[in-house]
């Protein structure tokens, strides 16, 4: 053959050209792609169906009991209340209180737990021996089951005559030689704050997680370059850190106030809802469990979902936006 191509070549002539590809075939009309389409999705239907089974559902039977006059005392008056358990959730002083309680709880914990996040995110962002384990050790905190968190906060620690705190007094007063230190009762004397500060400790290692990514997320060449042209340390964080750290401290702070709004397991443990300190999801319990009227209790309950979803939206949002930042970069 190479012979037959030297000759050719030889008389001028030009090798035979390759035949032209084939040409692309048609899309597949709408039938087929819809029919692609719920071929990919079939395997998903199960889960799909599953996952309203057990979230709709019991949503849907909680929003029919909360238009219901139901209570366990009085089988007898049990109908349609219409919106009068609504009604009666929104004029109630007890449950008016439940919510400022709800709200004042919520705001304190997500604000501080933010503000010590920001710090150790900032402490932990610097390079230093032993960075990996203060980590795992800063991260604990947040890994601890809530009721166990709360007991620990109970006695090891607010306990007015074992716990830690109290101990600490007493071992300082010995010191300067006195033999009378004051042994509070932390609980008693201020019950909300003790509640906060347990929820604070656990929900601080969530936000300086959040704070800490934003943190390795920022562009260092930019920050070097802000320090070889003579800015301050102060001005780096001002100028470019916190405005970098604000999507990442709106998402900490609405996730934080999606859980912290239907927290019930520090108040039930510290306080049992005592002393002030009684918030939505306590007073929802009561009603349900020791009252016994489960529309008004259920009508309760969808006032909390309810805010709940409308924060849950703001956290989409904001996550969504972060997305759409990462992409642009």
């Amino acid at each position: 053959m190479s012979t037959t191509l030297e000759a050719s070549r030889g008389r001028g002539q030009q090798p035979p050209t390759p035949p032209p590809p084939p040409p692309p075939s048609p899309p597949p009309s709408g039938a087929l792609r819809r029919s692609a389409d719920g071929a990919r999705r079939a395997p998903l239907l199960p889960a799909l169906v599953f996952t309203i089974i057990v979230t709709q559902v019991p949503f849907v039977v909680t929003l029919i009991v909360s238009f219901m006059n139901w209570n366990a005392y009085y089988p007898n008056e049990r109908g349609f209340a219409g919106l009068g358990n609504y009604a009666s959730v929104l004029t109630d002083v007890n449950m008016r209180h439940a919510i400022l309680t709800t709200v004042i709880l919520t705001v304190v914990v997500v604000l501080v737990s933010l503000l010590l996040g920001m710090a150790i995110a900032l402490l932990l962002d610097r390079k230093f021996r032993g960075r990996g384990v203060v980590r795992t050790m800063m991260i604990t905190p947040f890994l601890i089951v809530p009721v166990a968190a709360a007991l620990l906060w109970k006695h090891a620690l607010f306990n007015p005559e074992y716990g830690l705190l109290n101990g600490t007094l007493t071992a300082i007063w010995h010191l300067f030689g006195s033999n009378s230190p004051p042994q509070p009762d932390w609980i008693t004397t201020a019950p909300l704050a003790s509640v906060e500060i347990a929820l604070i400790w656990q929900w601080t290692p969530f936000m300086m997680l959040i704070l800490l990514a934003g943190l390795q997320s920022r562009p260092l060449d930019v920050i070097e370059a802000a320090h070889i042209d003579g800015a301050s340390t102060w001005q780096v964080f001002r100028y470019m850190t916190f405005p970098h750290l604000r999507r990442y401290l709106e998402l900490g702070g609405l996730l934080g106030s999606i859980y912290i709004v239907q927290n019930f397991d520090a108040v039930f443990t510290i306080t049992s809802g005592g002393l002030g300190t009684a918030n939505l999801p306590y007073v929802i319990y009561q009603t349900f469990y020791q009252a016994h009227d489960y529309g008004r209790a259920s009508a309760a309950g969808v006032v909390v979902v309810i805010g709940t979803i409308a924060i849950a939206t703001l956290a989409l949002r904001t996550v969504s936006t972060l997305f759409q930042e990462e992409n642009a970069r």
